[in-house]
């Protein structure tokens, strides 16, 4: 029996005739609605138990399998006794649903949406409409405040929000612009900080014959976006802003179906992919190779592109591997050479699948194989194990370098550079380092016409300025990577940027701590659908606790705060907060060291903090050595996200605290 299930609302399933399927009480379908999220991967029992309970009863294991054996009950109701499963399965040591990709409505909208950007208007609109058409209210509904659905409800609304805009931007191309007035007023109205959906109202209102009204419209954006969040708007605003006043010809032009030189890209795509279908067999392996190339379009192409073409290349190599033929397998993982700005793996399951394949591979090249391949496998390697405190990851990254300079290939090298760079947080006040790296990619970049490294360069040296708290350098690094995105259709740098100057906006003490959170809560947003978990996961709530410790208040006590992955260095100082000492200090003795990342001195701190609240001796020397070495740096800045100001102030209060008398 089909089955269809909704998320884009209430959760929900529905069988092949479209009746609901019974899921009975709320468990059951937060056991279901949490599978979905995995996306066909196996959550284990244990898993599930703890996120379904905060604090779990006894025999909580067996409630889920007893909840697990009425959902499969429920969704194959003919299935005969004691025959597997076959959507709700058991593998391993958990569950998963072995749902196909239009089995859920989630899923085919993001289908839809990815499609309708290959389309022509009238195409692509038709998408967006049965797109958005499948949402019945917020993703996840009943599950909001759940932690385990926060970050996956945020990148579905993301999406949601990004088709909205998409549809009016159809709309107008196919000279509807009256129609899309209104809703986009709406939409503004509920998300006033999306700069794009601001553009496309005012360029509504221009051709519908509202001049005065457009221009008002652009400046209350700017308004909105210098008053609360103290940053100037993008160029595309600034940019309609000029076209208006000069009446630009452009403005009154309305794309026609089949014409201008949008479309004409369009039917030179349509029509290459179609010859190279026709000419390339469908077996054949260099199939594989293009379709790496396509991923990395892909991945810096902003909405759900990266998160997509990570999956794919897993699919990709694994596809090589089963071809048995080691070269062929390194050149598909050495091609994905996206550059990599964050030093947290956005998926460390699949990162550390990528690392054993790139060393299988390296294991099984032939003596005498290209020399390239065999680099590009390490630099893989060190850009995969980033975080993990791996020591191959920095021996890896070195020899990719030094057979990258031999061989004097450029590209070779700014590849082999981004490992280096992964693997430079190995302890605390690494950022001039950094700094060099960044140098000599952007000159070897601007040599060789290597854009995405460019930009990758000048975010490194961003981010090492900011540490150093050179901050007019670090603007003058923000504005290239700006210029470079707006030129190259390069989405994902306006996240960063816009993280940086919250960060300066915090920093330098621009108003007052509820507009630095502003900022902050406005970068935040521009990370929802960009489909980077390892950055989005709880970086606005230590944004937020950084920001509220520089100004002197207690740490947040939201019993509901996702910490994600940095709960064990922010858990003490929250206990503190409540009044619960005893457990902050036992939170304290288990928190392990920070993790070789950007952020590791910002957690140092944090830990050195809650130490000298406690008198944990042992910990504040453990703090005061690691930080040491960045005494002259502000903490946490080298990330160009967040700092709790200049580590030389904290190396102070934990020197004051050790000479204490016990």
């Amino acid at each position: 029996m089909r089955v269809v299930f909704g998320v884009l609302g209430p959760v929900t399933a529905w069988d092949a005739a479209g009746h609901p399927i019974a899921l009975k009480g709320p468990r059951h379908r937060a056991v279901l609605a949490r599978l979905i999220v995995a996306r066909g991967r196996v959550v284990p029992v244990g898993r599930l138990v703890d996120d379904l309970w905060p604090a779990p009863p006894a025999g909580a294991v067996s409630a889920v399998r007893t909840f697990v054996a009425a959902l499969r009950r429920a969704l194959e109701p003919r299935r005969t006794p004691r025959t597997p499963a076959r959507l709700l399965v058991t593998e391993g040591p958990g569950y998963a649903l072995r749902a196909g990709r239009d089995a859920v409505d989630a899923w085919c909208f993001e289908e839809e949406l990815t499609t309708a950007a290959t389309l022509l208007p009238g195409d692509a609109l038709a998408r967006l409409e049965s797109g958005l058409g499948r949402w019945r209210g917020p993703a996840y509904a009943e599950f909001a405040d759940e932690p385990w659905a926060r970050a996956e409800r945020s990148r579905l609304t993301g999406l949601r929000l990004h088709a909205v805009e998409r549809r009016a931007e159809a709309r107008l191309a196919l000279g509807r612009a009256g129609e899309v007035v209104p809703d986009l007023e709406a939409h503004t109205g509920e998300h006033p900080w999306r700069e794009d959906a601001w553009r496309l109202l005012a360029l509504a209102l221009y051709r519908t014959g509202r001049q005065g009204d457009a221009l008002a419209v652009l400046r209350r954006a700017r308004a909105l976006l210098v008053e609360q969040l103290g940053v100037d708007p993008g160029p595309g605003l600034r940019r309609l802003e000029r076209d208006i006043l000069d009446q630009a010809d452009h403005l009154e032009t309305a794309a026609r179906p089949d014409a201008g030189p949008a479309d004409a890209a369009e039917r030179v795509w349509a029509r290459t992919t179609a010859a190279y279908d026709r000419t390339v067999a469908s077996g054949a392996r260099n199939r594989l190779e293009s379709t790496v190339g396509l991923l990395r379009q892909l991945a810096v192409s902003g909405g759900g592109g990266l998160e997509a073409a990570r999956e794919h290349r897993v699919a990709a190599v694994a596809a090589a591997e089963e071809l048995g033929d080691p070269e062929l397998t390194a050149r598909v993982i050495g091609a994905y050479d996206v550059p990599a700005i964050w030093t947290r793996s956005d998926d460390p399951h699949q990162a550390a699948r990528m690392v054993a394949a790139a060393e299988r591979t390296l294991a099984a090249l032939p003596p005498g194989g290209p020399p390239s391949a065999r680099a590009r496998l390490l630099a893989t390697i060190a850009m995969e194990s980033r975080g993990t405190r791996s020591a191959r990851g920095r021996q890896a990254a070195g020899q990719a370098e030094r057979i990258a300079r031999d061989l004097d290939d450029p590209t070779l090298l700014a590849f082999a550079l981004n490992g280096t760079f992964l693997q430079s947080c190995y302890h605390a006040g690494l950022a001039p380092r950094r700094d060099g790296i960044g140098a000599e990619l952007i000159t070897l970049s601007t040599r060789h016409g290597l854009t995405t490294f460019e930009v990758l360069g000048h975010l490194i040296r961003l981010q090492a300025r900011c540490a150093r708290a050179d901050f007019p350098g670090a603007d003058g690094h923000a504005a290239a990577a700006d210029r470079l995105a707006a030129r190259h259709e390069l989405p994902l740098v306006g996240v960063f940027t816009q993280w940086y100057r919250a960060l300066r906006l915090a920093a330098t003490g621009g108003g007052p701590g509820s507009a630095q959170e502003s900022a902050y809560r406005a970068a935040a947003a521009r990370l929802d659908g960009a489909g980077m978990p390892g950055v989005e996961r709880g970086l606005l709530p230590l944004a937020l606790l950084s920001v509220a410790l520089r100004h002197g208040s207690p740490a947040p006590v939201g019993e509901h705060t996702d910490w994600g992955p940095y709960a064990p260095w922010t858990r003490p100082l929250v206990l503190l907060a409540r009044d619960r000492g005893d457990e902050a200090a036992a939170a304290l003795r288990d928190a392990p060291d920070p993790p070789d990342d950007l952020l590791s001195e910002a957690l140092w701190c944090l830990l050195a903090r809650a130490a000298v609240d406690l008198d944990d001796r042992e910990t504040m020397e453990r703090a005061h050595h690691e930080l040491a070495p960045a005494g002259e740096e502000l903490a946490g800045a080298g990330s160009g996200l967040l700092t709790l100001g200049p580590v030389s102030g904290h190396l102070d209060t934990l020197t004051t605290a050790l000479r204490r008398p016990r």
